[in-house]
């Protein structure tokens, strides 16, 4: 069974039609020639834009020269009254200064010692889910959000305020599109950003709920009773340039990506990972037998190595619907793309989602095939064609942190459940990820003899 993906749409249209279909959904509002160019130009009355396909212009935007191709104001422009000034949006030496002090605090050797926290929510997923038919996104993304409360908070999400972010995320999720106006038409700055009230309000009480749990931490810090969790390692941790330490609006900036990028990029892959399992049996039979004889109440990181199959179906996952289609950069001078003059200002869009399914650049690109990984032709593809965490120096701080916990949720849950999919065939659209646009239908049982 081949995938879901949405439907193109026609080659040529207005502008107008296509702000309409962008604003609703960027994957299927991109012509189905994209799957196969190595560039396309995009030009309107307001930007001029370059869809990049090609490896070399990738390696050129992300690792040879990235300091010349910063991240579009034009993303932020939708997100900033949630994300502020966290490090997803800056640029320059505000950005070096923030990665600075986050990067250690994920690091393999704290990776490790956040384990345990991701192991017991795992454990409480399993313990939590129901059988029967349900819809398998909002439990994947409670999962998730479990995972970033224990490992930052040290608080399961039953804790009053990680409940109340949970709860506030869920609704902003629901208004908030990725692009406002904004991002399509270049306003002054001194022209108002408009935003809908029920997302403004929405992202008023989510920071409010992570000041509180902030400022809880910050006093835990001071009277020494604070858990040497992944906050308190921030927190604490100066930057080793100037000596500066994030105060409580950059932590709550921080967290709020965190959050957004930890939890909501987590939960859209183990739901689609989860599906992709409950369309293929026999995938989803090695993944269960990866699981058998695990002592789950006790499992060490480096028992992970033991879950290899299920490794490549996450990273196939990946592959099929990455969480974040879409990044957009700038560039800061007059450039060549492929013999093409571009202006100063120009947009770059690097898109996973069609570079991840590019005829030109993997076999059998819409299929689902886990064993891929473990064939040597796939190596080069990986290398050329793969990037769903970025690459190059602003690469995900968390990429390590998300294979981990994704890897470790999925083998849990197909170790408790057998999963089959039901109810219509999910569409995927895009907007702060890629999601099903009417949720995606599993029915779980519970398997007789669950692995310990």
């Amino acid at each position: 069974m081949i995938p879901p993906k949405p439907v193109p749409r026609p080659d040529r249209v207005g502008l107008l039609d296509y702000g309409r279909r962008f604003r609703a959904d960027i994957l299927s509002a991109q012509p189905a020639r994209l799957y196969r160019a190595w560039m396309a130009e995009f030009r309107t009355p307001f930007f001029r834009s370059y869809m990049m396909n090609d490896p070399q212009l990738l390696d050129l935007v992300l690792k040879e020269r990235p300091g010349d191709f910063p991240k579009s104001d034009r993303i932020r422009e939708g997100l900033a009254p949630l994300l502020g000034r966290s490090v997803f949006v800056t640029n320059g030496e505000e950005w070096k200064r923030q990665r600075r002090i986050i990067d250690p605090a994920f690091g393999r050797g704290r990776l490790r010692d956040a384990f345990p926290a991701m192991r017991d929510a795992a454990n409480a997923m399993a313990a939590r889910l129901p059988e029967g038919a349900q819809e398998i996104e909002e439990a994947a993304s409670y999962a998730a959000a479990d995972v970033i409360f224990r490992t930052l908070f040290s608080v399961p999400i039953e804790d009053r305020l990680a409940a109340q972010v949970f709860r506030e995320f869920r609704a902003y999720q629901r208004t908030q599109p990725l692009l406002n106006l904004a991002a399509l038409i270049p306003l002054p700055r001194w022209v108002p950003r408009l935003h809908r009230r029920r997302t403004l309000v929405a992202a008023r009480a989510i920071r409010g709920a992570i000041a509180a749990l902030v400022e809880r931490r910050a006093g835990q810090i001071g009277d020494g009773t604070a858990p040497d969790d992944l906050a308190t390692k921030i927190m604490t941790y100066p930057d080793p340039e100037t000596g500066h330490r994030f105060d409580t609006e950059e932590m709550i900036d921080q967290v709020a990506i965190f959050f957004l990028a930890g939890h909501e990029t987590s939960a859209s892959a183990l739901a689609w990972a989860l599906y992709l399992l409950a369309t293929h049996p026999e995938a989803q039979a090695r993944v269960a037998a990866e699981g058998q004889g695990m002592d789950w109440e006790n499992l060490a990181f480096s028992e992970l190595s033991r879950l290899s199959f299920t490794r490549d179906v996450f990273r196939e996952t990946l592959r099929l619907y990455p969480p974040v289609p879409m990044m957009v950069r700038e560039t800061t001078r007059p450039e060549t793309f492929r013999g093409r003059a571009a202006p100063k200002g120009a947009q770059c869009v690097l898109s996973p989602w069609h570079l991840h399914r590019h005829e030109r650049l993997w076999a059998d690109p819409d299929g689902f095939d886990p064993d891929r990984w473990r064939r040597e032709e796939a190596q080069e593809s990986q290398r050329r064609a793969y990037m769903p965490f970025s690459a190059g120096p602003r690469v995900c701080p968390g990429a390590g942190f998300a294979m981990a916990e994704g890897v470790l949720l999925l083998a849990r849950a197909v170790a408790a459940f057998d999963i089959a999919a039901e109810g219509p065939l999910p569409v995927p659209v895009a907007h702060l990820t890629v999601r099903a646009r009417d949720g995606i239908h599993l029915r779980l049982r519970r398997r007789q003899s669950v692995p310990r």
